[in-house]
């Protein structure tokens, strides 16, 4: 078969709806990532050795650069959310008054709600964390990000985003940020982590969801009351760091010094 009858074939296949469930439309676009490779299934002895050890270097780096952080709390939210948004300043607005505590404030180092959550620490004179991560349309970091690191791996990303933190937000977003929130609450739930405040901001956003796995999730006995009490939903960005605060001292015995003037001074 020649070269224009093999594309033609190709392109026939791939237009066919071989899947009532919608597969058939899923898939047709195979970005060539680390991760990707990795998750491609059993590989050679030698390959599968050579992306071990290069997961291995993302973690080291990880730890090498956030070794000396003050506490952190972690932000996970959309990159779809610019500055129009009522979340962007929500988020920026939590991230000030984080910093103003002397909390770190770590994202996933990107756009919307995670550069909203960065650029209110950085202004208020705190420490503001990126952990940006390479995709194939490209993640640039945001400019309110000192120390970041870039990863290659969703879940190396992921466990430094938990390994440094003693509270997380989940703000607006979509599966990213969904996958964030419910993987930190079964590390909770199971004992992997301390029990560490989990509290989900912009209520007429989640409230439709958190009532909808509520209905599913404890009618069905999935999960216990208590457990699904973990998941607190809240406006109130005072009450919110309150209890960040409040929890770090009492229950895991931390000593948090606010922010200085001086250092907000030097931002501006």
């Amino acid at each position: 078969m020649n070269e224009t009858h093999k594309n033609a074939d190709l392109e026939r296949r791939s237009n066919e709806k071989w899947c009532a469930l919608g597969h058939s439309e899923w898939g047709q676009y195979h970005p060539k990532t680390a991760e990707e490779e990795f998750l491609r299934g059993p590989g050679k002895g030698i390959r599968d050795l050579r992306l071990a050890a290069e997961i291995f270097r993302e973690f080291t780096k990880g730890f090498r650069c956030f070794s000396a952080l003050p506490p952190a709390v972690t932000v996970f939210g959309s990159a779809r959310f610019g500055e129009q948004s009522p979340y962007y300043e929500l988020a920026r607005s939590l991230g000030r008054r984080l910093a103003e505590e002397g909390f770190s404030v770590m994202t996933g180092g990107g756009p919307g709600i995670m550069e909203a959550a960065n650029r209110g620490a950085f202004e208020a004179g705190g420490t503001s964390v990126g952990c940006n991560i390479s995709l194939p349309e490209e993640q640039a970091p945001n400019v309110y990000v000192d120390p970041w690191i870039e990863f290659r791996h969703f879940f190396v990303r992921k466990m430094m985003l938990v390994k440094y933190s003693c509270a997380f937000v989940g703000m607006p977003g979509g599966f990213g940020t969904l996958d964030e929130i419910f993987e930190t609450a079964t590390l909770i739930q199971t004992g992997k982590i301390r029990d560490f405040p989990l509290m989900l901001m912009g209520t007429v956003y989640w409230r439709p969801v958190y009532d909808a796995l509520a209905a599913a999730l404890l009618d069905g006995g999935a999960c216990s009351p208590e457990e699904f009490r973990r998941l607190v939903l809240t406006d109130d960005i005072e009450e919110a760091v309150r209890c960040v605060k409040e929890c770090a001292r009492r229950r895991f015995g931390l000593r948090i010094a606010p922010c200085s003037p001086q250092a907000r001074e030097r931002r501006e």
